[in-house]
This record gives C-alpha cells, sequence and structure tokens, in this order.
C-alpha cells in the first residue's frame, strides 16, 4: 500500500465553500444591490420624461424625449446653471476649510496635553446631540448683526467646526504613535512641518472619508442656505428644486432633471475618493 505524500492531503470542506450557499449569497447581493440602484435608475429614467407621462398609469422605463425640454425648464424657471455653480463653489470651500479646521482640531486634541483639553472636547461632543433647529434663530441673528445675510459665508462660517469631523480626525489621530512625533522634533522639524510631512500623509483614509463626509453634508444642506440666501441667482440646488413645487402646477419632470443632476457630483466626490478610503479600511484590518 502506497502512503499519501506530505502536503497532498486535502483540506476539510466546510460550509463556506458548499456551492449552493456562494449562490445564495451571490444572488441575496444581487438582489439587495438591484433595490439600491433601481430608485436611482427611475430618477434617471423620468428625468427624461414630462410631468404627464411620469404620472402615467403605466411607469416609464425607458428613457424619454424631454430632457432637452427638462433642462430648458430649469435654466428658465431657477437659473440652474448659476444654481449648480454657487453649490459646488460652496460645497468645495467649505470641504477645503472645515477640513483644515477638524483636522488641525483633532490633532490639537489628540496630541497636545492643555488645562481642560477633556472638558472643552466633551462640551463640543455635545453638538452631537443637540438638534440643528435649535441653534437657527441664534445664527441667523448672528448673520445679520455682521450683515453676512445673502453672503457665501453666512452659509460656509457657521459650520466650520463640524462637531462629528473633529470626532473623526480625533479618534483616527490617536492611532499615531506619539514616538514618531518625538524623533521629528528631535530631528528640528517645526510644528507645521511636522504636521504637514508626518501628521497628514497616514491620515490619507481619514481624511477621505471627512471630505467625502464634509462635501455631501454641505452639498445637500436644504434649511441653512434657505434662511441666509434671499436672492435667486444666489440659492443652491436644494433651495432652488425646493422653489420649483408650486401650490396648482408644479413641473415634475423639471425637478427629476435637477435631482438627476444634482447627484452627479456626489457620485464623482465617492468614485474619486472611495479607493483611498476603502484601501485604508483594508490596511488598518491587516495590521490589527
Amino acid at each position: 500500500m502506497t502512503t499519501p505524500a506530505r502536503g497532498t492531503a486535502r483540506a476539510p470542506r466546510t460550509g463556506l465553500h458548499r456551492p449552493g450557499r456562494g449562490i445564495m449569497l451571490t444572488s441575496g447581493l444581487a438582489i439587495v444591490l438591484a433595490g439600491v440602484l433601481l430608485p436611482f435608475y427611475w430618477l434617471v429614467i423620468a428625468s427624461t420624461h414630462s410631468t404627464d407621462e411620469i404620472f402615467d398609469s403605466t411607469p416609464p422605463l425607458l428613457p424619454g424625449g424631454d430632457l432637452g425640454k427638462n433642462l430648458s425648464s430649469l435654466q428658465e424657471t431657477a437659473s440652474f446653471g448659476q444654481v449648480v455653480l454657487n453649490s459646488l463653489l460652496i460645497a468645495v470651500i467649505y470641504t477645503v476649510c472645515a477640513g483644515a479646521v477638524c483636522t488641525l482640531a483633532g490633532y490639537a486634541f489628540t496630541k497636545y496635553r492643555f488645562k481642560g483639553r477633556d472638558a472643552l472636547f466633551g462640551m463640543l461632543m455635545l453638538g452631537l446631540v443637540i438638534p440643528t433647529q435649535v441653534t437657527l434663530v441664534p445664527l441667523f441673528k448672528m448673520m445679520a448683526e455682521l450683515h453676512w445675510l445673502n453672503t457665501y459665508q453666512a452659509v460656509i462660517m457657521p459650520n466650520l467646526a463640524l462637531p462629528f469631523g473633529i470626532f473623526l480626525m480625533r479618534q483616527s489621530m490617536a492611532a499615531l504613535p506619539d514616538e514618531l512625533l518625538d524623533s521629528g522634533r528631535m530631528d528640528g522639524c517645526g510644528e507645521l512641518r511636522l504636521f504637514l510631512r508626518v501628521v497628514l500623509p497616514p491620515m490619507r483614509p481619514a481624511l477621505a472619508a471627512l471630505g467625502i463626509f464634509l462635501f455631501l453634508y454641505q452639498w445637500n444642506d436644504f434649511i441653512w442656505p434657505l434662511i441666509v440666501l434671499r436672492d435667486n441667482a444666489s440659492l443652491t440646488i436644494p433651495v432652488a428644486l425646493a422653489s420649483l413645487q408650486g401650490v396648482d402646477d408644479t413641473d415634475y419632470g423639471a425637478i427629476l432633471t435637477g435631482t438627476a443632476v444634482a447627484a452627479i457630483p456626489m457620485i464623482i466626490v465617492f468614485l474619486a475618493l472611495q479607493r483611498h478610503f476603502v484601501s485604508g479600511l483594508l490596511a488598518g484590518a491587516v495590521k490589527e
């Protein structure tokens, strides 16, 4: 009798390798993916139809021929090209400025020791549980006293120090070894150079996640821009689309077209940053 060579013994087959279970898992994921993409698909299809076709007894499932008409209606009624530029400008400036503030604040709360640090951070975290509606009236009075109403800085400035963003960066920087910073200081590296050259490079995954969150937060914000922006030429996309809803007549084809256009920058930002975000999560999982 011959004995099998070493290393050729076949590993026991577990339930995870059963073909039936793999097919069920793939089918379940396909159903979930279809459920997620179906509303977006219908949004794109409906944006190419008129209001009457959208509310027809048989919902449209194929593209129509009213996309150009809907875009023209948006431009005529809401100056949609200018509105898109307004939203892009506000969202980009807010993402850059708020990202810098949240990153610096998270670094200070993590790597610097000063009196009242923990108490100050605890007070900052109360902002996560305070409803936004509570702060609308005081913020509006502040903007009025500063003569900032109907300006972009009134939309951008109040939420620069976003509590969630500071919390995210603080938790991410807590994993950065203090010895790395001490070695940089011993080599004569200044605090600003230390922050830019030593602290920021390992924080790319966290910065990508923060950038996605900040951009989507500002891009989709509705209540605060509605309060402080008065001129139709300075409105953002959510406010402009809401203004198209009339009492007797509403052009839902134009509104859905604007909604579909508004989703494009969000998809671009996510696709541009998700590679760093996902790779960072995987690297952290491997290290742990």
